[in-house]
């Protein structure tokens, strides 16, 4: 059941990156399946209570240590996902979700500009 509305600052990129997380009843792995500079949404076999605390470590691309989140909040549940707000995270540790997000960006920006213009498309 999806909870109260929760309103996004930040566009989120689709991803396939893995996750360890953990809150005060238990921890779990899972699939970030769309990530921003705020907030993830996370894919599990967990179901967490709105508002509980979760700390984080995502495993990105190309990267050997574990983007640590170390503290994060529980917006809204939907079944087996849920979307968690980040509210505190090391200085390097935002440079380094930063970059990633930089280059997600980036290759949006190549992917789109690339396809021909379809506003003369008749639909």
């Amino acid at each position: 059941m999806v909870s109260q509305a929760y309103h996004r600052i930040y566009l989120r990129y689709p991803t396939q990156y893995s996750i360890i997380f953990g809150w005060t009843s238990g921890v779990g792995e899972g699939l970030v399946t769309n990530l921003s500079f705020n907030g993830c949404t996370v894919q599990c076999d967990r179901t967490p209570l709105v508002g509980a605390e979760v700390r984080v470590s995502i495993l990105l691309p190309d990267q050997t240590q574990a983007l640590s989140i170390e503290r994060g909040a529980i917006k809204w549940v939907d079944g087996y996902q849920f979307g968690v707000e980040f509210q505190r995270l090391a200085l390097d540790c935002r440079q380094r979700l930063n970059h990633t997000l930089r280059k997600a960006l980036i290759h949006r920006l190549k992917t789109h500009s690339s396809r021909p213009d379809q506003s003369n498309v008749p639909t």
